[in-house]
């Protein structure tokens, strides 16, 4: 899907709105995959690209966040954490399917379905210019405006 316009598709979000990737067109996005609400990674991952957020802003690039979450639990996280970006609800996998960052993970032993955290950059005409799979929380988001600057 590298260098390729991204199909389009629509998510529930936070703050009672609707996200749909043909309406973002015009400016840059990051979309980033986590696992679950409220936990140790995706906690750190969420917080450092809230602390940076205002430098996505002045390069014209939104950050949107994702995961299988309720949207309570996704508003919860947002205003525990303080969050500046909404987060998109993907209870049926649409966009995890789209961009194929459903694996089987091992937790406690036991083969469970789960998103890998992974990273999306799309520029102002909708094509995807960067990815990052299998990602490491922390640090992530320095690398990821890192690579905005470039668009």
């Amino acid at each position: 899907m590298l260098n390729k316009i991204v199909p389009d598709f629509s998510l529930p979000a936070t703050g009672g709105q609707e996200f749909r990737l043909s309406a973002q067109l015009g400016r840059s996005l990051v979309i980033y995959f986590y696992p679950k609400d409220s936990t140790p990674g995706c906690t750190t991952e969420a917080g450092q690209f809230r602390d940076i957020h205002a430098a996505f802003k002045k390069l014209g690039c939104d950050i949107y966040g994702v995961s299988r979450d309720s949207l309570k639990s996704h508003e919860n996280f947002k205003t525990k954490l303080d969050l500046p970006f909404e987060l998109l609800v993907d209870a049926e996998e649409i966009a995890c399917s789209l961009f194929g960052v459903i694996k089987l993970k091992n937790m406690y032993g036991k083969q469970v379905r789960g998103i890998e955290r992974s990273t999306f950059l799309i520029d102002g005409k909708g094509v995807l210019r960067h990815e990052w799979r299998a990602v490491k929380a922390d640090g992530h988001a320095a690398e990821v405006l890192a690579a905005a600057k470039t668009l």
